[in-house]
C-alpha cells in the first residue's frame, strides 16, 4: 500500500515523517527500497538530531547507498512536489557525495549498487563473517569457576600435603582458589577447593585425570569431583 508525504522540506513535514518512522525501520516494508530512496532524495539536507527517528532512518540509508546499494522495489510512495525515485535516482548519490559518485562511476563494472556483490565483496563479507564468528567464540570461551571435592585415602591421610600436591598442579589458564576441610566421616575429612580455568586452556576432566589422579598426587588422592561449574 502506498504512503503519502507533504513538504519534507518544512518542520512539519518532518514532525510527521519523524512520527511514521518511530515504528518503522523503513518507509515500507520489511527492507530498504525504492521508496527509501525517494523520501531519502527528497530531504534537501540531513534531518536535525531533533527529529530521532528520521535521522536514524536516514543515516541507515545513506550507509546502505555507500556500501551496497538498495533493490527493494517497495509498495510505492508519493511526495508533495516530488517526483518518485526514477532507475537514475537510485544509482546517483546526493549532490553533496559527487566526489563519492565519481569514483563509483570510474568502477562501475565492478560494483553494483543493486545488491549483485563482486567476487571481491562476496570474499569480504565472508571474512567479516568469520571475524564476527570467532570474536562471538571467544566470547563464550571465557572463564569457569569450579568447585572441587578431593577425596583422601583414609583418616591417616596427611591433608596439608594433600593439599600441597593439589596446589603444586601449575598449568596456563588455571589459577587455585579458597579451600577448607570438610568432614565425611569415621574421622576423615576432604578438601573442598575452587580455582579458575581459562575455558580454551583448560579442561577439567583432563586436569582430574591426567594431574590429580596420577604421581605423585596419586599418593594422597583417591578421587576428585565436581561439586559446581559455573561460568565467569
Amino acid at each position: 500500500m502506498a504512503v503519502a508525504f507533504y513538504n519534507l522540506t518544512s518542520e512539519s513535514g518532518l514532525k510527521k515523517l519523524d512520527e511514521y518512522l518511530l515504528t518503522r525501520s523503513y518507509i515500507t516494508g520489511y527492507q530498504a527500497s525504492k521508496d527509501d530512496i525517494t523520501v531519502y532524495s527528497a530531504l534537501s539536507k540531513p534531518p536535525s538530531s531533533e527529529f530521532v527517528n528520521v535521522s536514524r532512518w536516514f543515516k541507515h540509508i545513506d550507509a546502505l547507498l555507500r556500501i551496497s546499494g538498495i533493490s527493494g522495489e517497495g509498495c510505492g510512495v508519493t511526495i508533495e512536489g516530488f517526483a518518485a525515485a526514477t532507475e537514475e535516482a537510485v544509482v546517483t548519490p546526493p549532490a553533496a557525495d559527487t566526489k563519492a559518485a565519481a569514483a563509483v562511476d570510474d568502477d562501475d563494472d565492478d560494483v553494483d549498487l543493486f545488491g549483485e556483490e563482486t567476487e571481491e565483496e562476496k570474499k569480504a563479507a565472508e571474512e567479516r563473517a568469520a571475524a564476527v564468528k570467532a570474536s562471538a567464540k571467544k566470547k563464550e570461551s571465557g572463564k569457569s569457576s569450579v568447585l572441587m571435592d578431593v577425596k583422601p585415602w583414609d583418616d591417616e591421610t596427611d591433608m596439608k600435603k594433600l593439599e600441597e600436591a593439589v596446589r603444586n598442579v601449575k598449568m596456563e589458564g588455571l589459577l587455585w582458589g579458597a579451600s577448607k576441610l570438610v568432614p565425611v566421616g569415621y574421622g576423615i575429612k576432604k578438601l573442598q577447593i575452587m580455582l579458575t580455568i581459562v575455558d580454551d586452556l583448560v579442561s577439567v576432566d583432563d586436569l582430574i585425570e591426567n594431574y590429580l589422579t596420577v604421581e605423585p598426587c596419586d599418593e594422597f588422592i583417591q578421587s576428585c569431583d565436581i561439586v559446581a561449574f559455573n561460568k565467569i
